[in-house]
């Protein structure tokens, strides 16, 4: 009410009194009072912002052009206001400047801001603004919209009569298609973001002909294509950023025809061909980041005349060549990495003398020779020589090391000897791995003085010794690694004191003693390993109240006793508790044995020659002793169960010779076909089940009208009899199991694997000429038609994550309760059925053990994406690891939506690739299937972390499904400050 009585009294003055001076401010006041109004701000920031006032000069945030006194600027930045933006603006006629940025403004961007006629500067930056970006903001000479959720393409003439822009953000939103050919017509362009966006198609050729151009970033996008040649012309240019895109072809070799270049980064491409020796040319290059792309040719040599370089990472290509000792020359560099190359001879000594310095890594190469000392004489922060062929001793570090060194990653060598003394006094060191070594001294007592260290990890070397009781007087540990040594003793009770203590690995040691009650007081502890030790006694029971535990392994030991009543020991499987002496579980076969003191016998007779008592002689008639009691029951006991299994195997043969009574009965009737020779039905259900099955007339399920489906191993067929309906697969016409005998025994194999998660096999019908399989129908269809087929809403994240673990387990109990194992071969989404309550079941599991291996073969044509590496080299042996890659192209599938192979018009998409790259770009958000609206974000990049070492190419290097569902286990479990293990 009082705004409008504001308006009324402005109308009536202005018929009054009209001079133009005073309608102007009152507009100014109008436009800036009306934005307000439609703003929440939490902090009463604009207080000042009176209606009364006759002019807002005074306000704050507000600058007025002090020669008409009215509004040019208005910075309203960070100040948490929310809402949207008005249009009462475009009253400020005279405004320059608008920048709201770092708020938390929401809607669409009105086009009307272009018509304020003087504006030239808009900064609208880390909102939330959606919808289509207006085309007309392009006239202004800076455009800052970056951080928003604008969608949609750019129009392709969007820039046609733009000839002012300086300066155009529009990076972090959801642009997508092709860039705008117009671009090229920005001739006064100096800085140019469009990075973090999704904009496909090649690279704008035209934007080589922006000479004034100082700054372009076209990174985290979807562009392709080989980057065009006339890069010359932008001579101009100091930072070029094309990282974490599709990009093929060679580096442009007119590159060092830009002489101001400071930074260039083409991380995360597809670009081939050697590093351009025009490079050396550039004498302001300070950054250089050419990884994780397909760069080949010697490691460059001239790289030490680049005075400049403080950044530079090659990581992740393929060079080759040694590293020049002339490195040494770069003292301003501050960062360099070669990991993941095929870099060969000694790590230069040179480098000790870069006192810059402060990352260092060269894991994963082929460097030999020694470690120079000078690399422990620096302040370095961080020192990876990783999965190398190293020789000789750690040297010790430094003085100048002890306030510096955080990162520490000497695994994977072939260092001998002790772990230095010296190590315990990097006092910042949060991460230290001497694993996969060849260090033979005792653990020092100094690495219990670490005061910061998070991750400590020892493993497969042949330390020995006991492990000392101050390990964790830090507090801060949260993964301790000992694995596979030769460490002596018992666990230390003060291992109670690792309050942060997450991981705990022990295993393949020769540990003794008991388990320490202390372990009960690490209340975050998730996984304890202490497999293969010679630890003995009872399992604490104060052991039940991890109540975070989620992976336990006690296995090969010498314990006795109950498991502990709570937490996760009551769930473990067989392979977490079996090879001990007498653990009390029905998972194991051994013995229980419980460890409690046997009872006081007192003999009657012992005291006869003590005075005052009369000595007794013994009975005469003799007993039969206790353990021959037990022997005649055992044996009358074992003599009833033979004559009742005699009884049940008479009883079987005559349920049998029904059953191929009935089959005959109904083969031979007129309606069977001469191809369909007498076979032998065998269903593994009730008698009930049976009679239903050979009321059917094969001739009308093995029809075109009753198939359902069709896959590599044959086609499926719907029957449905008395009520029950059920599926029948008829197996390929050649190639399969010749013999009854092998076939029955094989399906039989088949049938006992029953698990919640597996589609139970019913039975089969065999003959020469055909071979049928029975298994449950599934009314609800397959993940793959819930993914790309179904009608219905998506699938939420729940959903999702509950069919990943359940495929786990489902493959985990094929994998890891038969031997050998049963291997699917053909896992994908079209094989994997879902239930009224999305709960996966696994079908058609093992049908390879019954086709020949041609036929395995022959599912490359009809499997594409799924097919690990291996099954196409026959020189290599395959096993259940195959399983594991087709698992990780599925999870991959669910959590994208998309399929594993798609095809466009001009490129085939393979979505492990594409999930690649988005995790090592970091666009992990990205993939996530647009459908899903809700879902934890946390779990999202560990999962496809996972997916990726599941499809590794090695399959060695792939994780069996036991650990997959360990894995899984703490993906899903909410955890503060998480660290993750390195998958």
């Amino acid at each position: 009410m009082k705004f409008h009585r504001y308006a009324l009294l402005l109308l009536l003055l202005s018929s009054l009194f009209p001079p133009p001076c005073l309608c102007q401010l009152n507009d100014d006041v109008l436009g800036l009072i009306v934005f307000k109004s439609a703003l929440l701000d939490p902090h009463q920031s604009l207080s000042s912002w009176n209606e009364d006032d006759a002019s807002p000069c005074a306000w704050k945030f507000v600058q007025c052009n002090s020669g008409n006194a009215r509004v040019s600027e208005l910075h309203l930045d960070s100040l948490s206001l929310s809402g949207k933006i008005s249009r009462s603006l475009e009253k400020l006629t005279s405004l320059k400047l608008l920048s709201l940025s770092n708020n938390n403004l929401s809607g669409p961007i009105s086009p009307d801001l272009a018509l304020i006629p003087t504006l030239d500067h808009l900064d609208l930056s880390r909102n939330s603004l959606s919808g289509n970006l207006p085309p007309s903001l392009a006239a202004l000479q800076f455009l800052h919209l970056s951080h928003n959720a604008l969608s949609g393409p750019l129009p392709d003439n969007m820039f046609d009569n733009s000839l002012s822009p300086r300066f155009l953000s529009l990076a972090g939103n959801r642009l997508e298609g092709p860039l705008p050919a117009s671009l090229s017509k920005c001739v006064t362009l100096n800085h140019l973001n469009l990075s973090s966006n999704r904009f496909s198609g090649g690279f704008p050729r035209g934007i080589w002909s922006l000479e004034r151009l100082r700054t372009l970033d076209l990174s985290r996008n979807v562009l392709s294509g080989e980057i065009p040649a006339g890069m010359a012309s932008v001579h101009n240019l100091k930072e070029l950023d094309l990282h974490g895109n599709q990009f093929s072809g060679s580096l442009p070799s007119e590159i060092g025809l830009c002489p101001h270049l400071s930074k260039i980064d083409f991380s995360y491409n597809f670009i081939t061909g050697a590093v351009p020796e025009s490079l050396q040319k550039l004498n302001e290059l300070a950054y250089l980041s050419i990884s994780n792309n397909f760069i080949t040719g010697d490691f460059p040599q001239w790289i030490g005349g680049m005075s400049s370089l403080e950044h530079v990472d090659f990581s992740s290509n393929a060079l080759t060549g040694s590293v020049p000792s002339s490195i040494g020359e770069l003292k301003s560099m501050k960062f360099l990495n070669l990991v993941q190359n095929k870099l060969i001879g000694g790590i230069p000594s040179s480098l000790g003398e870069c006192w810059s310095l402060s990352v260092l890594r060269l894991g994963g190469n082929a460097f030999n020779g020694t470690i120079p000392n000078g690399l422990f004489d620096m302040k370095l922060e961080e020192l990876d020589v990783s999965r190398n062929e190293v020789t000789g001793f750690v040297p010790p570090p430094s003085s100048k090391l002890y306030e510096s060194l955080e990162i520490l990653d000497l695994s994977g060598n072939n260092l001998v000897g002790d772990i230095p003394p010296e190590m315990g006094l990097l006092s910042k060191l949060r991460y230290l791995n001497l694993s996969w070594n060849h260090l033979e001294s005792r653990m020092p007592p100094e690495l219990g003085y670490f005061q910061n260290l998070t991750v400590l990890d020892l493993r497969s070397n042949a330390l020995t010794g006991s492990i000392p009781g101050d390990i964790c007087d830090s507090g801060s540990l949260a993964i301790l690694q000992l694995d596979d040594n030769s460490f002596v003793g018992p666990i230390p009770d003060q291992i109670g004191n690792c309050s942060s203590l997450y991981l705990l690995s022990l295993s393949h040691n020769s540990l003794s003693g008991r388990i320490p009650e202390s372990v009960s007081l690490l209340s975050k502890l998730k996984i304890l390993k202490l497999e293969e030790n010679e630890l003995s006694g009872e399992i604490p029971p104060q052991l039940g109240r991890l109540e975070n535990l989620l992976i336990a392994n006690i296995s090969h030991n010498r314990l006795v006793g109950r498991l502990p009543a709570g937490g996760i020991f009551q769930t473990l499987d067989a392979t977490s508790i079996d090879g001990n002496m007498g653990i009390c579980s029905p998972l194991v076969k051994s013995p229980c044995v419980m460890n409690v003191p046997k009872p006081l016998v007192l003999d009657p007779y012992a005291y006869a020659s003590q005075p005052g008592r009369e000595a007794r002689s013994p009975p005469r008639r003799t007993f039969l002793s206790v353990s021959a009691i037990v022997a005649i029951s055992a044996a009358a006991f074992i003599s009833v169960g033979v004559l009742v299994i005699t009884l049940l195997n008479a009883s079987a043969r005559r349920r049998i010779a029904f059953f191929d009574n009935a089959l005959e009965s109904m083969c031979s009737s007129s309606t069977r076909s001469a191809n369909m020779a007498a076979g032998k039905l065998l269903l593994f259900d009730s008698k009930s089940a049976a009679e239903r099955l050979c009321n059917v007339d094969l001739n009308s399920v093995l029809n075109k009208a009753a198939k359902i489906g069709e896959g590599v191993f044959g086609s499926v067929y719907k029957a449905t009899t008395d009520g029950t309906t059920v599926a029948i697969k008829r197996l390929l016409t050649s190639n399969r199991v010749q013999y009854q005998e092998e076939f029955d025994r094989e399906v039989r194999i088949l049938g006992k694997a029953k698990h919640p998660n597996l589609n139970p096999l019913r039975g089969y019908y065999w003959t020469p000429e055909l071979q049928l399989l029975v298994s449950d129908y599934a009314a609800e269809g397959s993940l793959q038609a819930r993914l790309h087929e179904s009608a219905s809403p998506p699938m939420t994240w729940g959903e999702r994550f509950r069919i990943v673990v359940g495929t786990a387990k489902g493959l985990a109990h094929l994998h890891h309760s038969f031997r050998p194992p049963i291997i699917h071969y053909n896992l994908k989404p079209s094989n994997v059925l879902v239930d009224e309550n999305v709960n996966p079941k696994i079908s058609d599991f093992g049908l390879a053990r019954l086709l020949t291996k041609h036929v395995v073969s022959n599912r490359f044509q009809s499997a594409m994406g799924y097919v690990a590496p291996e099954l196409a080299c026959q020189s290599l042996r395959v096993n259940e690891k195959c399983d594991v890659y087709g698992f990780g192209v599925m999870v991959m599938e669910v959590v994208t939506g998309r399929r594993a192979v798609e095809y466009g018009e001009d490129n085939v998409v393979i979505l492990s690739d594409h999930v690649r790259v988005a995790v090592e770009q970091g666009n992990v958000v990205e993939c996530v299937d647009p459908g899903m609206r809700e879902y934890p974000e946390e779990e999202v990049l560990p999962l496809l972390k996972l997916a990726l070492v599941c499809t590794s190419q090695i399959p060695s290097t792939r994780p069996s499904m036991a650990e997959v569902l360990q894995i899984l286990q703490v993906i899903n479990t909410p955890l503060p400050n998480r660290i993750h293990p390195q998958f």
